[in-house]
């Protein structure tokens, strides 16, 4: 009897696991970019990803104001679209708060983009439909597309949390090998940070 209630309880664990995970195979290599239209942006105007239509190369990357993980990235997300995706360059890079809680909220995000000198598009998904199609599981979480906007890479924007201690720019080498036409060494990394906020 103690040997099928352990059996069952590591199942349900198991079971949960998987659950929690987010169910692995909703999202995979090559599933074409989510589509939207008139999300708001910090900026005061609405986006869709129509607007994007000239870049050979799309970096969506779902984040918020409140994770200190999400917050710590922010200077490195400015930093990378300073070199790679700014005015008439070929990458564009899209920021999406999925997150409802008060400090997530479109107003305090203004606030943010504000104190911190954003330099990317930063637009908030009340409805939590662009985070689920991406099955985005932490903030920050990155996604490049391609020029067809098929997904090519998939995680974390590099390998530690700290910059000084990170020695690998997934990102980087991902928008590279794209607008070079390559093959991504790493297609997929595991994320870090928060989790996102769905609600039930």
């Amino acid at each position: 009897m103690i040997r099928y209630a352990t059996t069952l309880l590591i199942a349900g664990i198991v079971t949960f696991g998987l659950v929690q995970a987010g169910g692995a195979g909703k999202l995979k290599l090559g599933d074409p970019a989510p589509n939207f239209t008139d999300l708001p942006g910090v900026d005061g105007k609405k986006h869709s990803l129509a607007d994007y239509k000239d870049k050979d190369v799309l970096v969506l990357v779902i984040t918020c104001n409140h994770c200190p993980v999400a917050v710590a990235y922010e200077d490195r997300i400015i930093d990378f679209t300073k070199k790679y995706a700014g005015n008439g360059s070929k990458v564009g890079l899209v920021a999406i708060n999925v997150n409802n809680l008060p400090q997530d909220k479109l107003d305090k995000m203004q606030e943010r983009a504000k104190e911190k000198g954003f330099n990317f598009t930063y637009l908030y998904d009340a409805s939590q439909k662009i985070g689920k199609e991406l099955n985005a599981r932490v903030t920050p979480e990155f996604y490049v597309f391609d020029k067809n906007r098929k997904l090519v890479y998939w995680g974390s924007m590099d390998n530690n949390q700290n910059p000084a201690s990170a020695t690998q720019n997934y990102l980087v080498s991902a928008v590279n090998a794209t607008l070079k036409g390559e093959t991504i060494t790493t297609p997929q990394t595991k994320a870090f940070g928060c989790s996102v906020k769905y609600e039930r």
